[in-house]
């Protein structure tokens, strides 16, 4: 319908008050959403954050291949091959660990990390060039990971207790519905003043995150595709991009041989044993 047909539809009585009834709807609608109070949102938002992250528990524990590929703003890539294991800890204190096998001038280095509910995470990379553990300081956490657009807070074990949440609004993704909500980190060496979330309503699974640096502007994207479910329960997604929208490059992780309850111990997770991690 082009805009002269629009017109003389809407000089219609009857077509008047359709749109005006339309108007009004939306008007009602918007106030709803803007009048939720604060707190019902924080509440609203803190209770969907929990349902998704208890949807995720019970692994035990897991391991996977994936293949890294780094991105340059002109569009030159890098390759790199990797393997992770993740082991769920009591109290919320898992364990991951990263492990590079190709190409040959990174293999060997390992990104180990544990998840700390009640203060800074333990972060440790074995450098094989140096042969030698470098303990990640908490203040270093928002530094990149070997060179690709995810920091070392992007990646390992994403406690929830370390986030406030705040339900923002219900809308419509690629046609899916969905949950869209604000997280705000708690640490203060962050390097993100607040994430903006959006999660499917269905499965309550991790579609996108916009990072914001903290200086409020738009940081990075992460977008999550292909959602697979291993072990006939538990999602897990296929691929991974993250888009650094302020340098231009970008870094896709995709995911293959997700396995689960494996047979890993804490001895896998021992930071005293990076350096001979297979």
């Amino acid at each position: 319908m082009d805009i002269a047909t629009t017109t003389r539809a809407a000089s219609r009585p009857w077509a008047r008050h359709a749109v005006a009834a339309a108007m009004l709807l939306g008007a009602l609608g918007a106030a709803r959403a803007e009048t939720i109070s604060d707190e019902a949102a924080i509440a609203r938002g803190t209770d969907i954050a929990e349902r998704a992250d208890a949807k995720g528990e019970g692994y035990g524990d897991a391991r996977s291949s994936m293949t890294m590929v780094l991105r340059t703003k002109a569009g030159d890539e890098a390759v790199r091959v990797l393997r992770s294991r993740a082991m769920e800890g009591d109290d919320g204190r898992d364990r991951s660990l990263i492990i590079f096998d190709e190409p040959r001038d990174v293999a060997g280095t390992a990104l180990l990390t544990h998840a700390n509910p009640e203060g800074d995470d333990g972060r440790w990379l074995y450098l094989p060039s140096l042969n030698r553990v470098k303990r990640i300081a908490g203040s270093g956490q928002s530094g990149a990971f070997m060179g690709s657009e995810f920091s070392y807070e992007d990646l390992g074990p994403q406690d929830i207790s370390k986030y406030r949440f705040k339900w923002l609004r219900d809308e419509s993704l690629g046609g899916v519905a969905m949950h869209v909500l604000e997280r705000i980190p708690k640490d203060p060496g962050s390097g993100y003043a607040r994430q903006v979330a959006w999660m499917d309503q269905a499965e309550l699974r991790l579609h996108k995150v916009e990072f914001y640096d903290r200086r409020e502007r738009l940081q990075k994207t992460l977008t999550a595709e292909g959602f697979t479910q291993p072990d006939d329960t538990r999602w897990r997604p296929l691929k991974l991009e993250m888009r650094n929208h302020q340098s231009g490059r970008s870094t896709t992780l995709t995911f293959d041989n997700y396995q689960f309850d494996v047979g890993l111990s804490e001895r896998d997770f021992d930071e005293n044993r990076l350096a001979n991690v297979r």
